[in-house]
């Protein structure tokens, strides 16, 4: 069994941490959904300029969990938000 993790830094438009998650909250939903895995927001907790948003999904092969990895980051980059992607990291951890 193979864990995907990709972890997301954005750069918000957001002054104040009510208006920050308002727009984490819409992201991490929308991932939830559309691919079934678990997304949190990981770090960056107190700052209301920056987000960190981490997703992992689980499959019982590499390839097609690597497929998922590349393709949350793919949607995140796509997605038309008021922010900017400063990183993205992928790693794949063998269970």
């Amino acid at each position: 069994m193979t864990a995907a993790v990709v972890r997301v830094r954005l750069r918000l438009p957001s002054q104040t941490l009510k208006e920050k998650r308002t727009i984490v909250k819409g992201v991490v939903e929308r991932l939830r959904h559309r691919f079934n895995a678990s997304v949190i927001e990981s770090d960056d907790l107190d700052s209301a300029g920056y987000a960190t948003i981490a997703a992992v999904c689980l499959s019982n092969e590499s390839r097609h969990a690597d497929e998922q990895a590349q393709a949350i980051a793919a949607a995140i980059e796509e997605w038309r938000l008021d922010a900017e992607v400063l990183s993205v990291e992928t790693e794949l951890v063998a269970l």
